[in-house]
This record gives C-alpha cells, structure tokens and sequence, in this order.
C-alpha cells in the first residue's frame, strides 16, 4: 500500500484549481487573445508540477506552483489586461494557487515538537 503525505491534498486542489484555469478561456469568453494564452501556458505548468508533486514528491514543486500562482496573481497588470473579465479570475485564482502552495511549504518546514503526554517542558 502506497503512504500519502498529509499535504497531497493541497497538490490535487492546485491540479484542481490549474484544470479550472485552463478552462476559464473558454467559460468566460476572453476577449484578449494575451488573456487567454497566459491562462493556457500558466494552467499547464501548474497542473504538470501538481501532478508531479501527487506522484512523486520533490520540494521545488511546491516552489514552483507558488510562482506560477504569483505569475497567474499579477499577469493582467504586467501583460495588459487588468481591465478585461479575465482580471478578477486570474486574481482570486492566482491567491488560491499562491495560497495552497505556500501553506504546504509551510506544513512541510514546520515540524512541531512532538507531544510525549508529559505536559510542557520546564527548563
């Protein structure tokens, strides 16, 4: 039986949320074809480091997903589209991507003291 990391969920709500990118084009009606391929190139890579990351688990696939979401987060400023209907998407998408990854970072980093039942410890 294969074991599962605790935080491999947060890699399938990227792959989830990557999916969801790249249909978004198509959902919503992107007018600006910049729109649309940034949403294209950008959900391929997330989905590829996600699913990379549910396969076999590698560090800088967490680093990776973090940046692309940042990608997606500030895109419409940088390629020009921040007042299309792409906008509001590629922004709550970009934090929710940028979010799961950078709460798994953290919850692989963080490692607390494990609790023995004694209390706290008194030095």
């Amino acid at each position: 039986m294969i074991k599962r990391r605790r935080e491999t969920i947060l890699d399938i709500y990227n792959l989830a949320l990557g999916s969801f990118l790249f249909l978004t084009p198509w959902l919503f009606s992107y007018v600006r074809a910049s729109a649309r391929a940034d949403d294209w190139i950008s959900s391929i890579l997330i989905v590829a480091a996600a699913a990379a990351a549910v396969l076999a688990f590698a560090e800088w696939e967490e680093w990776a997903t973090l940046v692309l979401g940042l990608w997606v987060l500030a895109s419409p400023w940088l390629l020009g589209f921040a007042h299309a209907k792409a906008m509001p998407l590629n922004v709550i998408l970009g934090l929710a991507i940028a979010f799961m990854s950078a709460l798994e970072l953290w919850l692989i980093h963080y490692d607390p003291a494990p609790d023995d039942g004694r209390g706290p410890a008194v030095t």
